[in-house]
């Protein structure tokens, strides 16, 4: 037995990143299976997979006392290198070949307020029940805050300005369940919300923010309106890091103090 899980290691570790690619590969299978037969579609199977992700990020988290959730664990520890920046920006990008611009241009001023009015309404949902909760000082408001737009915004505001590790990991749970919640619902109210157009996607990207939740939403309602929704989701994120620890931090402070 020792002979074989030697012989597996020695293969694996060189090859880190290709074996992730296979773990994550064969549990998207599993996922997309359990929400074809179990769920009937009504589950996204991406909402499934993040599901099963962050339960075995806790688990090598708990088995290996590290910071790195599975990536810990020495088979799966081309995770870490897969879940990166680099090929997470990298899919961002590619989505966007997918566009045609003159259906991006269809939702015009429309699509610029979406943007705006979603970045700031996050932030101030995000901030009021993170008072809800006895947070009061600026910074963990506006982090939290931060959170509730997406799992990005979060982090990188809280980093920006000196929040503690606990309020950024608050921030970063707040953008999953919001992320997860975006994939479940889209699919449930597209057509009574009139999700059935490009120009509808892409302002529902604005509003909605939080780039992987939309994406699989959308995925579910229509793949051909992903590109769109992607698109303005990925503007979302980048706005959100540049108004949270500046403009958004500013208001909050003149608040609360």
């Amino acid at each position: 037995m020792d002979f074989l899980v030697d012989s597996v290691m020695k293969v694996v570790k060189p090859n880190g990143l290709i074996t992730a690619f296979v773990i994550v590969g064969v549990l998207t299978w599993i996922s997309y299976s359990a929400s074809k037969y179990l769920t009937k579609g009504r589950i996204h199977g991406s909402a499934i997979a993040i599901v099963i992700g962050l339960v075995l990020a806790y688990v090598g988290g708990e088995v290996t006392g590290g910071k790195k959730g599975i990536a810990d664990v020495t088979f799966f520890s081309g995770i870490g290198l897969m879940g990166g920046a680099m090929l997470r920006d990298f899919c961002i990008i590619a989505t966007a070949y997918g566009i045609k611009l003159e259906e991006l241009k269809k939702a015009g001023l429309a699509g610029v307020l979406a943007l705006v009015i979603g970045v700031f309404l996050s932030f101030v949902v995000g901030g009021v029940v993170a008072w809800g909760f006895g947070y009061r000082d600026a910074v963990s408001l506006t982090t939290i805050g931060g959170g509730v737009a997406t799992f990005i915004v979060g982090p990188v505001t809280g980093a920006a300005l000196g929040a503690s590790s606990e309020v950024i990991a608050l921030s970063v749970a707040a953008g999953v369940v919001k992320s997860i919640a975006v994939m479940i619902l889209t699919p449930l109210l597209a057509k009574p919300f009139g999700l059935t157009t490009p120009a509808a996607a892409a302002v529902y990207g604005g509003l909605m923010g939080t780039t992987s939740g939309t994406a699989a939403g959308l995925a579910a309602t229509n793949p051909k309106l992903v590109p769109y929704g992607a698109m303005t989701a990925t503007f979302y994120t980048g706005f959100g890091c540049l108004v949270g620890p500046s403009i958004c931090f500013v208001i909050v402070k003149a608040i609360v103090g």
